[in-house]
């Protein structure tokens, strides 16, 4: 119908002008339609206008489905948190793999887009299950037909963003509140105190030493929870 650019917001109001558009046609298939008819009275037989019809139903009812996955991508930004960068990103990442331009995705094409989105899926022998990967088809593919829809994609992607934003920002104030005063960085003496030894440890050997910005100094004994939190939820 048309090739997504632009802000979500001017995708949207494009998408809708042209379903109107196409909508606004459908006097002149009426107008077919009954000259089909005419020609039929007269046992001149021509079957085209059906598939006529049928297009249109489907070019109509692509334009319905495009405005529904725009405004949920648009609410998914306002509501979760999910960044329109890394919706641009997961909308090209199934075009890439959509090679056929069908608006879907079959099993192999659609674990191909994940492991290319950073998903760690094991590589597995031919015949065997691969369970992670069965939880996730689980979701998108319940009734495994055997294809992903754009629309599926799209709500299984920013459903695990969402779940991501929120457990990164679960864990960071978990930190914060750790740290006397909320400041932006842990001392060894606070992780040590309130976790495990192994999970300190952890910690310690992961997080970068914490610099204070108006000096651009490493704080003695200060580690940088907030780059931490954020780097491990990306990863």
């Amino acid at each position: 119908m048309m090739e997504g650019s632009g802000t979500l917001e001017s995708q949207l109001e494009a998408t809708k002008r042209k379903a109107a558009e196409v909508r606004a046609q459908r006097s002149q298939l009426k107008h077919i339609e009954d000259l089909s008819a005419a020609m039929e009275e007269r046992l001149i037989l021509d079957n085209s206008t059906v598939g006529l019809a049928q297009q249109w139903d489907q070019l109509d009812q692509l334009g319905m489905r495009m405005q529904h996955n725009l405004e949920q991508q648009i609410q998914a930004c306002n509501q979760s948190g999910v960044s329109e960068d890394a919706l641009r990103e997961f909308s090209m990442m199934f075009k890439h793999f959509d090679k056929d331009k069908s608006g879907r995705l079959n099993h192999q094409e659609f674990k191909s887009c994940l492991r290319a989105l950073g998903y760690d899926l094991p590589m597995v022998e031919e015949g065997q299950v691969d369970p992670e990967f069965e939880a996730i088809l689980d979701v998108v593919d319940p009734n495994r037909d055997g294809q992903v829809s754009l629309q599926e994609y799209m709500a299984f992607m920013i459903s695990r963003e969402t779940e991501n934003v929120q457990s990164s920002q679960d864990v960071e104030a978990a930190f914060r509140a750790l740290a006397a005063g909320e400041r932006p960085y842990i001392t060894g003496n606070e992780l040590y105190s309130n976790l495990t030894k192994e999970q300190a440890d952890y910690c310690i050997s992961k997080m970068k030493p914490y610099e204070d910005p108006r000096t651009a100094r490493v704080v003695p004994d200060a580690y940088d929870y907030v780059s931490f939190t954020r780097e491990l939820f990306i990863n």
